[in-house]
């Protein structure tokens, strides 16, 4: 056995950190799009765009909450699986506005190769759970295997 079999990276136990990284960089992948939208763009300005891209502009308002609030809730780990799945569309949305725009987001308008891998990570998420250092409140252990490779 090797001498490094106990350490963090290498066994089990770093899938929960993982499931924590990925959850906290997606949290703050959404506070910030939000915040864009809030304080960059402004709502009204948000919702001229959404009607711009054929989504109906009332939409940006339900989407700048759930990314803000999803977006939280992603950082302290309530609710991971749940809040991570409700997300998706948001995600999918923001695929099909760049999706003309060809593949690298750095394209004009923004490809849909970053959307795609939210849409990616987001999925990843789902499956992996909360992780460590989860809001749990009270509730037990549902099988996560991030959670249950951090015991």
């Amino acid at each position: 056995m090797s001498r490094f079999s106990n350490t963090v990276w290498l066994d089990q136990s770093g899938a929960a950190y993982a499931a924590l990284v990925l959850r906290v960089s997606l949290g703050v992948m959404f506070v910030a799009h939000a915040y864009l939208k809030i304080a960059v763009f402004t709502l009204p300005g948000t919702v001229q765009f959404f009607d711009a891209v054929g989504f109906p502009g009332w939409f940006a308002y339900p989407t700048v909450a759930a990314e803000l609030i999803g977006g939280l809730l992603l950082i302290v780990g309530f609710q991971t699986r749940l809040v991570s799945l409700a997300l998706l569309p948001v995600l999918l949305g923001a695929t099909f506005v760049h999706l003309g725009n060809g593949w690298v987001f750095s394209a004009e308008g923004g490809g849909y190769e970053y959307p795609l891998f939210l849409v990616a990570a987001g999925v990843a998420q789902v499956l992996l759970g909360d992780g460590a250092h989860s809001l749990k409140l009270g509730r037990k252990d549902r099988g996560d295997v991030a959670y249950q490779s951090a015991k």
